[in-house]
């Protein structure tokens, strides 16, 4: 009789094992469907932009290499002569700065409207709304790392030594894009609900422009300018770009700490409050 009780219970046990396998499995296959089915949507909408972005442009994406080389002969004109700057190798400098800020302004202004421009998509099928600011991030990211080139053929005209830090550029790119897309995921939840929100995330960006050292030295500000600065998010990843790319300097373990600090908090308020009200959106786009 026990050797029976002791059978049965065996067998139950091994039936649940078998129930609890076929579950995960259940659960991992579609987890794996509907990443491919994501992936998929995500190349398709980065594919998508790049088209457009440079659709009957004859220098076509060679203006992701122009413009920030232009940008730089102008600014490099305005602030070295009339302003002034006493900074070695300001051409560089600029260049750095202006890139990344760019990449900040491009892949946030671009995320801020991805859920009302894709209102017909998301109407008419049931898709991961995520994946629209997410793919305007990475799309930003493409047009930063095709940017690179302006940046390489400047610090080659001006024979700056490269050294290994530069090889900490993966991991200053993985925090940046962390922030974009936390920033990107807040903007695009809140510009669904406040139009205005697209608006004034011009003015927002101007000001930061001037907030942020990019053409401008940080020896020239003042005591209660510099404590402010220490709340610029832009200000670390701005200087970690320019230490391992023009000073040769490896960034301290605290600098490290900031830049995924503030990354990774942006992300998680980003993402909480896309979540909580991405059931809305289909009601007010």
């Amino acid at each position: 009789m026990v050797s029976c009780k002791l059978a049965k219970n065996a067998s139950g046990a091994s039936r649940g094992e078998q129930r609890i396998r076929e579950a995960a499995i259940r659960i991992m296959s579609a987890a794996k469907t509907q990443f491919k089915r994501d992936w998929f949507i995500l190349t398709s909408l980065v594919s998508k932009d790049f088209k457009l972005k440079y659709r009957r442009s004859m220098l076509g994406v060679l203006w992701s290499v122009l413009n920030p080389l232009l940008m730089m002969i102008v600014l490099t004109a305005v602030f070295s002569m009339v302003f002034r700057f006493d900074i070695p190798n300001f051409p560089i400098y600029l260049i750095l700065g202006q890139t990344l800020f760019t990449f900040m302004s491009d892949a946030t202004s671009g995320a801020m409207s991805s859920i009302i421009d894709s209102a017909p998509l998301i109407k008419k099928i049931r898709i991961n709304k995520m994946l629209f600011p997410l793919e305007k991030v990475v799309f930003s990211l493409l047009n930063f790392a095709i940017s690179l080139v302006a940046v390489a053929a400047v610090i080659a005209f001006f024979q700056i030594p490269l050294t290994w830090n530069l090889l900490l550029l993966p991991l200053l790119l993985f925090y940046i894009f962390l922030f974009c897309l936390g920033l990107g995921l807040l903007l695009s939840s809140l510009a669904v609900f406040f139009r205005d929100v697209i608006h004034l995330w011009g003015v927002v960006l101007t000001a930061w422009t001037y907030a942020t050292p990019l053409f401008y030295p940080t020896s020239i500000l003042t005591d209660w300018m510099w404590a402010i600065m220490q709340f610029n998010p832009m200000y670390y990843y701005v200087t970690y770009f320019r230490d391992i790319a023009l000073n040769g300097v490896t960034p301290s373990l605290g600098a490290n700490l900031i830049c995924l600090g503030c990354g990774v908090g942006a992300l998680a308020v980003g993402f909480a409050v896309f979540r909580k009200q991405q059931k809305k959106f289909i009601l007010y786009v």
